[in-house]
Order: C-alpha cells, then sequence, then structure tokens
C-alpha cells in the first residue's frame, strides 16, 4: 500500500486565466456587444459621437437597473412578470401619497418604498407557500398591479395620469438624487448610470464574495438538494423578490422624477426586456447559472440597439422588427460562443 501513489484531483488542478474566462457566463454577451458595437459603428455614422455614448448609456441603465435584479432572480430559479409594471406602481404609490398628504415629497418616497418592498414580498411568500410557478404567481400580480394603476389613478386623479407634484417641498432634492444629470464635455450624463454601476458592483460582490451568493446559485441549481444541507431555499427566493421590488423602487422614482406625473399605463411589456437582458447577459432558464456582469452587457446590447436604430434613421414602422433581429442576433452569438467556450474549457 506504500508504494502506490494516489491520483490527483482534477477538481484541484489549478486552471489558466485563459480557461477561466472562457468559463465565465458573461463572455458570450461581451463577444455579442463588441459585434452590435461594431455594426452599427458601420451602420450609422452619429453613433460613434461621444454625445451619442451617453443616450446609449442612458437607455442602458434604464434596463439595467432592473436586469441585475432580474439576473439574480434567474439565477435563484424564478421568474418576475409583474417587475415592468411594479416600477409604474412604485411611482404612482409616491406620486399620489405625496399630493394627497400635501406633504414633503420624501414621505411619499418612503412610503412607496414600503409598499413596492410589499409587493416583491407577497410574490416570494406566495411562491414559497402555494408550491405554485413562478410564471402563475407573477403573472397574477402583474394583472391585478395594471388593474390597480389604471382604477386607482382614475379613482383618485379623475384622469389616467398623477397631478404634478413639481412645485412641492422637496422635489428639487429628489429629483437630483432620481433623476438630475451632468455634462462632461459633450457627453450628458444621467445619474441612472452610477445607479446601475452600484447596483451591478452590490450584485457581483453578494454573488461571488458572500454566503447569499452561494444560497442563491444552490436555490436555482438544485432546490431540493441545497434544502436537505441546509440552504434557506424560502428566505433567500422571498429575499430575490424583494430585491427586485428595491430596484423597481429606484426605476419608479427616476420615472416620476424626470417629468413629475406618472401616467397609469406605463411599464406594461418592460418585465420582458429585462428578462431578454439577463438571458442574453448568460443567465439560463432552468436557473443556477448567470452572472449580474452579464446582465450589464446584456442591457448595453438593448441600449446600443435600441439607438442604434434611430441613429440609422431606419424606417420607425420596422423599428420592432430591427429590435427584434438584433436581439436575437445578439443572443445566438451568445450561445455559440458559450458552447465554444465550453467544449474548450
Amino acid at each position: 500500500m506504500t508504494g502506490l501513489a494516489l491520483a490527483p484531483d482534477e477538481r484541484l488542478a489549478p486552471r489558466s486565466t485563459v480557461r477561466r474566462l472562457l468559463g465565465r457566463p458573461e463572455l458570450g454577451a461581451v463577444v455579442g456587444a463588441a459585434a452590435v458595437f461594431l455594426f452599427f459603428a458601420v451602420a450609422a455614422d452619429p453613433f460613434l459621437q461621444w454625445s451619442s455614448f451617453g443616450t446609449v448609456l442612458y437607455a442602458s441603465s434604464t434596463i439595467g437597473i432592473m436586469a441585475v435584479p432580474v439576473a439574480l432572480l434567474m439565477i435563484g430559479g424564478e421568474f418576475d412578470l409583474s417587475a415592468g409594471v411594479m416600477v409604474t406602481s412604485s411611482a404612482l404609490a409616491s406620486s399620489m401619497f405625496s399630493f394627497q398628504l400635501t406633504a414633503n415629497v420624501w414621505v411619499g418616497i418612503g412610503v412607496s418604498l414600503l409598499v413596492t418592498l410589499a409587493l416583491g414580498a407577497f410574490n416570494g411568500i406566495m411562491l414559497v407557500r402555494t408550491k405554485l410557478p413562478s410564471f402563475i404567481i407573477t403573472l397574477g400580480t402583474f394583472l391585478m398591479l395594471t388593474g390597480l394603476n389604471l382604477g386607482l389613478t382614475k379613482l383618485i386623479s379623475g384622469t389616467v395620469a398623477t397631478k404634478s407634484i413639481g412645485d412641492m417641498e422637496g422635489f428639487p432634492a429628489a429629483h437630483d438624487v432620481f433623476a438630475s444629470h451632468w455634462t462632461i464635455g459633450s457627453v450628458d450624463l444621467q445619474v441612472t448610470i452610477l445607479w446601475w454601476l452600484g447596483l451591478v458592483a452590490v450584485a457581483t460582490w453578494v454573488l461571488l464574495r458572500t454566503r447569499a451568493g452561494n444560497w442563491i446559485f444552490a436555490a436555482g441549481g438544485n432546490a431540493d438538494a441545497a434544502r436537505a444541507v441546509g440552504v434557506p431555499v424560502a428566505r433567500t427566493k422571498v429575499g430575490l423578490y424583494m430585491g427586485v421590488a428595491f430596484c423597481a423602487w429606484i426605476s419608479g422614482q427616476h420615472l416620476l422624477f424626470s417629468f413629475d406625473v406618472v401616467q397609469s399605463g406605463e411599464g406594461v411589456g418592460n418585465e420582458f426586456l429585462y428578462i431578454i437582458a439577463a438571458v442574453i447577459g448568460g443567465c439560463l432558464m432552468t436557473g443556477g447559472y448567470g452572472s449580474a456582469i452579464g446582465s450589464a452587457v446584456g442591457a448595453f446590447i438593448f441600449g446600443m440597439t435600441n439607438k442604434g436604430i434611430v441613429y440609422a434613421q431606419w424606417n420607425p414602422d420596422w423599428f420592432k422588427f430591427f429590435l427584434g433581429a438584433m436581439l436575437l442576433l445578439a443572443t445566438l452569438l451568445n450561445a455559440w460562443v458559450r458552447k465554444r467556450a465550453e467544449a474548450t474549457a
């Protein structure tokens, strides 16, 4: 026995930097982003101007703020179809509470935060208590919020839009936090870009450096196995839904303080944009795999495609077709690169 040499465990073998990069979930999205950038750099001259860069970043950030928590939720194995409408619900709550109470707008912002977090907790608790698919739970929430947004707005305001709160106390400070912008040279940068990058950094740290990150991957990979080794799967999923709600609150405040009024019908359909950005960024529909950085790259691809079509001056009647085709091609390229990377890793 003493003469036998133990074979080394291949799981402990050192991996080169190249192989580690090839194994990253966002690799395909980065290649897709480069392809989309080169395409519009050739197809649209204004796309390469610095002023256009700020516009593209702003369009990316409005999707990216929500794509980050949606990506974490998908890694945890769930979906949220109410995320788009929840943004509008949060903005409506802030506006109507502030206006009806004739209070400082920060009072409405605080109440709105509690209301939106309660909506996220409702989704999560319903999911873990009923065991129904998240598709059914959040589709029900989507329909209820759509009706509440329109019904309550017309009941309280008499129209489909809220009253203006632009002259109320606290509005300038809230505008600075949620909807300000600054100019560097010819580039106009919105504060949403800072919110977006901050959320990506925090989400990446949580996923890769904390125990909660391990719980998220485990809950999405195999919930029963994770539960068997002590992972609090139910608490993790409720927390992920509340994370989506928190970011919906941020997006809702940006919507409100950009215009000082909110249309009750806004937000419908945006939930698919958040999911598309997460999928393009490398999140698997089956859960257990993905990254927050990938969702940011996916949102950036969406922003480039959205504004690149405008800069190319294509017929707006074909806007949705071009948008869908570009996103589909980017997703296919992402999947191809990931398969090639997995084959060589």
